[in-house]
C-alpha cells in the first residue's frame, strides 16, 4: 500500500516459514520529525500480544524511544524505539476494546 504522497511503501507484507514481516519505507514524520533515517534504512515491526508488556522490556532493556506508545487510527496500540545497537523497531498489537 502507498503513503498519500503515491511515493513511499506505508505498508508491506511477506510471510515467510509461517512468520509474517511488514516492512515501509522511511517516514520522518512518524518518528519525531527526524531526517537521518535508520541506519539500514528499515524498521523491524514486532506484531505482538501485549504492546505494552513488550513496550517496558524493550525500554528497561536500554531502548530509547522515538515514537511513543500510543493507540494508533489505523486500531494499533504502537511505538518506535531504537535499540542500544542503532536498530530502529517498532512494536504493535490491535487495540483491545
Amino acid at each position: 500500500m502507498l503513503a498519500d504522497d503515491g511515493e513511499r511503501i506505508m505498508h508491506a507484507q511477506i510471510v515467510i516459514n509461517g512468520g509474517l514481516i511488514m516492512i515501509s519505507d522511511d517516514f520522518p514524520e512518524y518518528r519525531g520529525g527526524a531526517e537521518t533515517p535508520p541506519p539500514a534504512g528499515v524498521t523491524i515491526h514486532l506484531e505482538v500480544d501485549d504492546a505494552d508488556a513488550w513496550w517496558a522490556r524493550a525500554v528497561e532493556a536500554g531502548a530509547s524511544i522515538l515514537m511513543p506508545i500510543d493507540d494508533q487510527f489505523w486500531g494499533d496500540r504502537f511505538g518506535q524505539l531504537k535499540d542500544p545497537f542503532g536498530h530502529d523497531w517498532s512494536i504493535g498489537a490491535p487495540i483491545k476494546r
